[in-house]
């Protein structure tokens, strides 16, 4: 391999992190879909009919299962006795009370309406790279219990049902839909679930004339969907605490209860069976998406024909109950907990069904009426088909694999699939019934447990191979680092026959190995990379002694490579303290305030030499160490968003006030380079200043306006758009007369993104923006200034901040040499990265997310184009570190990219911390969290490789005073300074200066 580059270093990056996020998917999210099972139903003797003829099934799509059950004041009251809490739910309640069987439906992560209803409907756990796949119009590629349905009649969104509809057998499934524009989030969702009820009664209205209808509808087998979206529409707009949410489940009740009687008087026959549930549930900001238990946990009702009585246990608390449900005035019957996929068996046989082939729900007895040998014979029919599913993927692995290791549990003819399902045979016809169920949920608990062996069969090898991966690149990387920016390439590679022959070896192996277990191309990438960092790093080992010793070689006494321990130890505690505030925000609130007094760490004099700039850095820190110790839920404040844009708007005209001044004293060079003081700069700053009063007005009319419920005006949604995007083109017209001054570029950059912020808030988020924008600029000074500082002092007393000695060869360089001090800087940035992620939110939580800030824009239902708008507003301050960062490099006179190149190489090791602690096993929120927070700081990588090219737009043409020119500047009389510490060559004769003043320019 040739030398790397620059840009052939960030291109490799971000390669190298896309294909090792995916590892994700191919380790923890393989699709559980196969093909060529058998269908499997419950046989019945002949003239034993079903449980039931027909099933209806609602799905309240966000909803709860404590608000479903709790007692509330009325939303709308009328009256003082409308005061007192009472169900919500009256009619589902009385179903618990008299007519069936409850409990809680608990799902899995992601907690979103399609892997819901997928769960629900076909009984599976979709994998989550489906995301990838589209979550509207892609049919379901899986069985269903609708697919098995005679036919099946569907209503509601446009976004669940024609999913299903394509994924069935042809003319199997009629969808009816509203149109996407009426998912208006500005509005109260009512008129949603009423036009789902309004099209059910219309279409039993129409079978009284339509006599073709009328016959499709009184067949047997048939199933009836009501696809419920308003709860969760206004869930996200108003919270499902809110008034709104809590009479929609008053309105979700009576239409229920309407269906329920109309189906009932139209059949007349006691054979219809009723599921009312949820998808999801709602977090209390109006968000899902994560496991956190309000998310997770749903509300399962289930009544009528085949469908078990309640159990009431009048003298005590009945089995069931926890503190969920200790308010809901239900002890006394039984509650039923299943998992989410468990609806899907229980639908299957309340039709009389084949079970859906793909199902690994299992069968809830407690929910069935039936006497203990029927269940028995549904539960072993419900066993055989996940069992045979089993089987299926068993025969395919071992067609894949050289010495296939099976499961044991299941392996030996003695505890042999078919031989267990044999002794349960000969328990039911021996009237043992008891004993067959819970032998059949040993063996369904062992199909399962296969099922999840050979999902995982292959954990172990790429969890090694991942590892290598990264451990790979974190040694290419500070290789490349050596090699570019310390050495300035002047060793040369040392590659041998040996190294070629032996890394050839195990790349040729693995690749073997792959085409014989035919795995997925994927694999072959995983492998190339660890192969070939690994390869390079051994060819260029010469690089990392030569470059050892210049960074080490100036430490001699033992007190300095006590300090370099110390250091190091540091270092690796902010590396784990950066992956605990993943969990704990409050973590960075106390490295806030430890990194305020890092500056004392080089004395009174230095102290007193940037006694403001220190001040400033303190009160920047304090007040950044405040937004981690605010809640991440967060509701909407008019008051705070002004408070923002104010802040904003009178920094603006300070600096339009004073811009001659500030720069003037910011330490640019009084030459002819200096920028001019132009009018059409100026002029253009103010028009930025005025887009931020724009955007204010505009936001407040818009919040007053849909809280209100009077929806998105017009004018405000086009008017938003135009703050949104006339200033991100501000810059560009900067151009035409510039002052390349980089304090007036990180001001011009401040205000193209300040109005943005303004529109896309909903709290304290504009206070936050303008903390980190003065953290940011108090940061790039500060650690010049401590450059500075550091360089004047005698190497004796600067054995690690100092430039390290540089062979004479390496002076041609116009860069100086990275040092170990600069690793130190890389840190601060990868700290200050991760305080822009959690700062004002979690963003290793899906649901954590507000989207009241995007109906001032978007208020129809668009999760794409939603989504983007709260991409676009967490981005906005990794642009602004990356401009800041991009101008420290140039003001450390390093070259371009080195410490961007040094944080990818140190960013890692979080991310390897995270996938060591990723969990398969325990509750799907600790599962969900662990997985996502290594998806984030693997990204984290690929963030900061394009970061650099943002830097590089966002700073070109900026100058800076270097540190030689101001290390001139600052000393006075005699100062006996080397040539090699103003340029940073590292080589030079001695030199001798005199300024007039030692005066100090910041």
């Amino acid at each position: 391999m040739a030398r790397v580059t620059r840009f052939g270093f960030l291109a490799i990056a971000m390669a190298f992190h896309l294909v090792y996020i995916y590892s994700i998917f191919d380790i923890y999210f393989v699709s559980p879909i196969v093909s060529g099972m058998r269908e499997f139903r419950v046989e019945r003797p002949d003239g034993v009919e079903a449980p039931a003829k027909r099933l209806v099934l609602f799905v309240g799509d966000g909803l709860r299962a404590d608000k479903a059950f709790q007692s509330f004041p009325e939303p709308y009251p009328e009256n003082d006795a409308d005061l007192t809490p009472r169900p919500l739910a009256p009619f589902l309640r009385s179903r618990v009370l008299e007519h069936g069987t409850f409990g809680v439906s608990h799902t899995r992560v992601p907690t979103e309406s399609r892997p819901g209803h997928v769960a629900l409907i076909a009984g599976l756990y979709e994998d989550v790279s489906a995301v990838t796949t589209g979550w509207k119009l892609n049919p379901v590629n899986f069985d269903s219990v609708f697919n098995r349905s005679r036919h099946t009649w569907s209503w509601g969104s446009p976004d669940i049902l024609p999913m299903f509809e394509l994924g069935a057998v042809p003319g199997r499934v009629d969808a009816y839909t509203y149109s996407a524009e009426e998912e208006d989030f500005s509005k109260d969702a009512l008129n949603l679930d009423i036009w789902v009820f309004d099209r059910v009664k219309a279409l039993f209205a129409e079978a009284a004339t339509n006599s073709t209808l009328d016959h499709a509808l009184r067949q047997d087998k048939t199933v009836f969907f009501l696809h419920l979206l308003g709860l969760d529409t206004n869930g996200h707009a108003y919270r499902p605490y809110s008034k709104e949410y809590l009479n929609n489940i008053k309105v979700v009740d009576q239409g229920v209860k309407e269906i329920a009687q109309l189906i009932e008087d139209f059949y007349n026959d006691n054979k219809t069976a009723f599921i009312f549930t949820a998808d999801h549930g709602m977090s209390d900001w109006g968000s899902h998406g994560d496991g956190h238990p309000d998310n997770t946990r749903t509300p399962l009702i289930a009544w009528g024909s085949g469908v078990a009585k309640p159990v009431v246990t009048p003298d005590s608390t009945a089995p069931g109950h926890d503190d969920l449900s200790s308010d809901w005035n239900l002890d006394h019957i039984q509650r039923h907990d299943v998992a989410q996929a468990d609806v899907a068996a229980l639908m299957a046989y309340l039709v009389d069904l084949e079970f859906p082939v793909n199902s690994v729900g299992e069968l809830p007895l407690s929910y069935l009426s039936g006497d203990l040998a029927s269940k028995s014979e549904a539960f072993l029919a419900n066993a055989r088909g996940i069992l045979d599913m089993y089987r299926v993927k068993e025969e395919q692995k071992k067609a894949t694999e050289l010495r296939f290791r099976p499961f044991k549990a299941l392996s030996d003819k003695a505890n042999s699939v078919e031989h267990r399902f044999s002794a349960i045979r000969g328990l039911i016809d021996l009237g043992r019934h008891d004993e067959a169920i819970k032998e059949t949920a040993a063996v369904v608990k062992l199909g399962l447990e296969g099922l999840r062996y050979l999902q995982t069969y292959d954990w172990l090898f790429l969890r090694a191979l991942i590892t290598i991966g990264y451990l790979g690149w974190i040694a290419f990387a500070l290789t490349t680092v050596i090699d570019l920016h310390v050495l300035h390439g002047q060793t040369e590679t040392s590659r041998t026959l040996f190294g070629s022959i032996f890394f050839s070896s195990v790349l040729v192996a693995l690749f073997a190995s792959f085409i014989v277990s035919k795995s997925p191309l994927t694999y072959y990438a995983y492998a190339i990379f660890p192969v070939g960092f690994w390869e390079e790093v051994y060819a260029r080992r010469k690089a990392l002694v030569e470059g050892g010793k210049l960074l080490f070689g100036q430490i001699t006494s033992a007190g300095g490579w006590i300090t370099l321990l110390l250091k190091t130890v540091v270092f690796l505690g902010l590396i784990e303290s950066l992956a605990l505030g993943y969990t704990h925000r409050e973590i960075f609130s106390v490295l806030f305030i430890a990194a305020a007094f890092w500056p004392a760490l080089y004395g009174l004099q230095f102290l007193k030499e940037n006694t403001s700039l220190v001040g400033t850095w303190v009160a920047a820190c304090v007040v950044m160490s405040s937004f981690t110790l605010l809640p991440a839920i967060k509701v909407e404040d008019l008051t705070l968003i002004l408070s923002g844009g104010i802040l904003m708007v009178i920094i603006g005209v300070l600096y339009l006030t004073f811009e001659k001044r500030l720069l003037a004293e910011s330490g640019f060079a009084a030459d002819s380079t200096a920028p001019a003081h132009n009018t059409l700069s100026r002029l253009l700053v103010g028009a930025q200043i005025g887009f931020i009063v724009l955007a204010m007005a505009v936001t407040r009319s818009s919040v007053i306006s849909l809280q209100a419920k009077r929806g998105l005006p017009r004018g405000n949604q086009i008017v938003g758009w135009c703050v949104l995007v006339l200033p991100l083109f501000m810059p560009f017209l900067h151009s035409f007369q510039p002052n390349k001054h980089y304090l007036h570029r990180l001001m011009v950059i401040f205000l193209t993104f300040a109005p943005i912020f303004v529109i896309l808030t909903i709290s304290y988020e504009g206070l936050f923006y303008l903390g980190f924008c003065v953290t940011l600029i108090s940061w790039v000074r500060l650690e010049h200034s401590v450059y500075v500082f550091t360089k004047s002092k005698p190497p004796s007393t600067n054995q690690i901040n100092g430039t390290p000695a540089v062979p004479a060869a390496l002076s041609s360089s116009p860069y100086r040499s990275l040092t170990l001090a600069d690793a130190r800087v890389s840190l601060f940035f990868l700290t200050l990265l991760q305080s822009a992620f959690f700062s004002t939110g979690n963003i290793a939580s899906v649901s954590s997310f507000s989207l009241d800030s995007v109906y001032r824009l978007i208020p129809i239902f668009d999760p794409f184009s939603q989504g983007a708008l709260l991409i676009l507003k967490l981005m906005i301050p990794f642009a602004l570190i990356s401009a800041n960062l991009g101008i420290l490099n140039k003001r450390l006179g390093v070259a371009p990219s080195a410490l961007f190149m040094v944080v990818m190489a140190i960013s890692d090791f979080l991310t390897l911390n995270f996938f060591w602690v990723v969990r398969d096993e325990g509750s799907w929120l600790e599962i969900g969290s662990t997985i996502s927070h290594f998806c984030i700081a693997s990204l984290l990588c690929v963030f900061v490789a394009s970061l650099e090219g943002v830097s590089e737009v966002l700073i070109a043409g900026v100058e800076v005073e270097d540190g030689s020119r101001q290390l001139r500047k600052e000393r006075e009389l005699g100062g006996v300074i080397k040539e090699s510490e103003l340029n940073g060559s590292g080589n030079g004769e001695i030199s001798r200066e005199t300024v007039a003043d030692g005066k100090k320019i910041l």
